[in-house]
């Protein structure tokens, strides 16, 4: 076995394999590392350390046993068990996501046993090839306190049907137990009885959300579904409210003071939160200074108020069609946190002195006093770059300049541009979407995103590079893993329908195959379909204090930086900067992994209720639309049809195979295209057709197409 030439992550990952391999080869052998090493053909002294390591590891994760000391053996005897989250696919797969391994563990249909999507589940594991592969043997703990769902009445019976569609099961409800619901209530259910996993589970209203359709019950049903608050608790409010808005000379003296330094904003036009600033200034030196100024949310927060208990637990904002649910209450988010024009502002700032060229020759962190003179919508500095005038003009083209010359430089070390387009809607006062948008970014928003992640990029290697003769310090990093080797060969057979070679991914070339292919399909039709594609092959970024790099970005040290208004890792990032800056001893990682892990998985969960909330908007929208044509382009396959995105709106609906006429269609799964049995006409990803709107589904969040001529 040859050493990949590959990130930790992959590498690992597949070794392990491969010793679980050998072990599988021998499960009555007791092997040490050695032994494992010759059987493998590696003779490298760092790479027999590793796979020492992961025999440990083994060990502790009850896949190996050691009956004595270095010699490791199948876990058989004691049954090979280990416990994790699982997600449910719509689909009845599970996949089981474990602590400690870089895959998850899969759940073949049928073996999920009592497990809905989100519990935390003990399995029993197998090697299945390459794969791990598993059953649910019990739940240790729901994902969820309560269940969201419509309340119907099916041959005098009460069920509620979940929005989840993850929820393979339908709640029966017992009269008694209604909780005063009315069939077409949006309610909340908790899990009562349940017999048999082939059954559906009994259940009792805990909660009656409203009327289904209505907008407000809907946006509210989410938040529930999702398991998310809506409003804050008043003892939180009201800690908030009695936060003292004067900025003492004491105070001040403890600052740098950048108040007569040219400062603006650039945000949304919708805008309520604005938690970062730019300054800009000609230096003596000939050189330019650009001051990133972020809201100085840890002066305000105590560690032990419980504004911070309730700002950990929520860990994020969240962004629905109409709405923000912030993570810290109004009077800190949207007033004493908000960088807004003519006002002082207390900052944690990011400064830095850089030439003509983008090249930073000082650096400088630390807290701040800062004046806002102008408050930008993007559109109004988008004008300004476009034509050249405005307020601030000079200070606006040289920062985009210079952000042009930070993107360009990043994007040449290999960084891969997945920014897509973003839907925005028109709401009527009753919530009803009546107009649709499309959003792309523009100069000014990457404007601000280059010196964002600038900071960001800057701040992580401050601490995170290890200095002479020092261990680097604990510290909260944004990770992203290297793309899956599996999921890349997905991708490259998706392209190739499309038209695209893309080369067979190794260890060698994966870091290249998707920034390839990203600059292939710039400006090109399908462009949009293929970067969501390549998506769905990466890695979610996370946080944690294991630093591995950031493979999007292309940066070896990145965190989050600049938004402690929205986001609690920030938070954790500006009191750990100031503990160093101050000389403080390195803190205990552990406690900042945790809070890491949460921050990733409240982080996911927000995501995906904003995409319930645009999905619901979507179908709403596209019910008053119900017969009309329109030009979508083929965005899934599967042998119950395909799936068609609209281009005018983002929506995406299923094309049942039945319903396509001049011929009987089938799947091919292995060229992945759906093909006509006598004509052999071809429908593949990214092709572009016209559909009929037929049919939708608010409660599902689903719209039913029909092809069209």
């Amino acid at each position: 076995m040859k050493k990949k030439n590959t990130k930790p992550g992959d590498y690992r990952r597949d070794l392990r394999r491969e010793i679980m391999g050998v072990f599988e080869k021998s499960p009555e052998k007791q092997l040490n590392h050695k032994q494992i090493a010759s059987a493998l053909g590696i003779k490298d002294t760092g790479l027999r350390t590793l796979i020492l390591e992961i025999l440990n590891e083994g060990v502790t994760n009850d896949l190996l046993k050691e009956p004595e000391r270095g010699k490791f053996t199948l876990a058989r005897a004691s049954r090979k068990t280990i416990e994790g989250t699982i997600q449910i696919t719509k689909f009845k797969r599970g996949f089981v996501s474990v602590i400690g391994f870089k895959e998850d563990v899969e759940i073949r249909t049928g073996a999920t046993g009592f497990a809905l999507n989100g519990d935390t589940v003990e399995i029993e594991m197998s090697n299945r090839g390459r794969r791990l592969e598993g059953r649910v043997l019990k739940v240790i703990s729901r994902g969820r306190k309560e269940y969201v769902g419509l309340l119907k009445l099916v041959r005098d019976v009460y069920v509620v049907v979940p929005s989840d569609q993850k929820l393979q099961v339908e709640f029966i409800i017992d009269k008694n137990d209604l909780n005063g619901a009315k069939v077409g209530d949006k309610v909340t259910v908790k899990l009562g009885q349940w017999d048999h996993p082939d059954q559906h589970p009994h259940g009792s209203i805990a909660k009656v959300l409203g009327r289904a359709g209505e907008h407000q019950v809907e946006m509210h049903a989410i938040m529930a579904e999702y398991d998310l608050p809506i409003e804050f608790p008043e003892e939180v409010t009201q800690a908030a409210a009695d936060i003292s808005e004067v900025i003492t000379e004491e105070e001040i003296k403890k600052r740098r003071d950048f108040r007569k330094i040219l400062t603006v904003t650039i945000d949304p036009y919708d805008a309520k939160d604005f938690d970062d600033a730019l300054s800009y200034q000609l230096m003596d030196n000939g050189l330019y200074e650009v001051g990133i100024h972020i809201a100085d949310v840890s002066h305000y927060v105590n560690l032990t108020s419980t504004i911070e208990t309730e700002g950990y637990a929520r860990a994020t904002s969240v962004y629905l069609v109409d709405r923000t649910i912030p993570m810290l209450p109004e009077h800190l988010s949207n007033f004493l946190c908000s960088l807004r024009p003519n006002e002082d502002k207390l900052c944690f700032s990011a400064v830095f002195e850089m030439t003509e060229n983008g090249e930073i020759k000082s650096e400088w962190y630390g807290r701040t006093i800062i004046h806002s003179d102008r408050r930008f919508t993007y559109e109004e500095a988008q004008d300004i770059i476009e034509t050249g005038k405005g307020d601030h003009a000079d200070a606006i083209i040289h920062m985009d300049k210079l952000a042009k010359t930070l993107r360009a430089e990043r994007f040449k070390k290999g960084a891969i541009d997945f920014n897509t387009e973003e839907v925005k809607f028109k709401l009527d006062e009753r919530g009803k979407p009546i107009g649709v948008t499309v959003k792309k970014m523009k100069d000014s928003n990457q404007l601000i995103e280059e010196f964002m992640l600038l900071a960001n990029r800057k701040v992580a290697e401050f601490i995170g590079k290890a200095k002479a003769q020092q261990a680097a310090k604990p510290f909260v990093y944004r990770i992203h893993d290297l793309p899956n080797e599996d999921k890349l060969e997905q991708l490259r057979t998706f392209v190739k329908h499309l038209g695209y070679k893309l080369p067979k991914p190794t260890d060698s070339n994966s870091t290249g195959v998707i920034r390839s292919l990203m600059d292939k399909v710039a400006g090109q039709g399908e462009e949009d379909i293929i970067k969501q594609m390549a998506i769905r092959t990466m890695a979610k970024a996370e946080y944690s204090t294991r630093n591995i790099g950031h493979y999007g970005l292309a940066f070896e040290y990145y965190t989050h930086f600049t938004s402690p208004i929205r986001r609690y890792p920030d938070v954790m990032v500006h009191r750990l900067l100031q503990h160093y800056l101050d000389g403080g001893k390195p803190v205990n990682e552990a406690d900042y992994d945790m809070k890491c892990k949460h921050s990733s998985a409240m982080e996911k969960r927000a995501a995906e209720a904003e995409r319930a909330s645009i999905k619901y908007k979507q179908v709403e929208y596209m019910m008053d639309h119900i017969g009309g044509i329109f030009e979508g382009i083929v965005s899934g396959l599967a042998r119950w049809g395909m799936y068609v995105e609209v281009g005018a709106t983002k929506s995406e609906g299923l094309v049942q195979i039945k319903s396509i006429k001049g011929d009987e269609y089938e799947f091919d799964a292995d060229k992945y295209i759906i093909y006509g049995a006598r004509t052999r006409s071809e429908y593949g990803l990214g092709d572009k057709v016209m559909i009929k709107v037929i049919s939708g589904d608010l409660q599902q969040r689903s719209l039913d197409y029909e092809l069209v001529e």
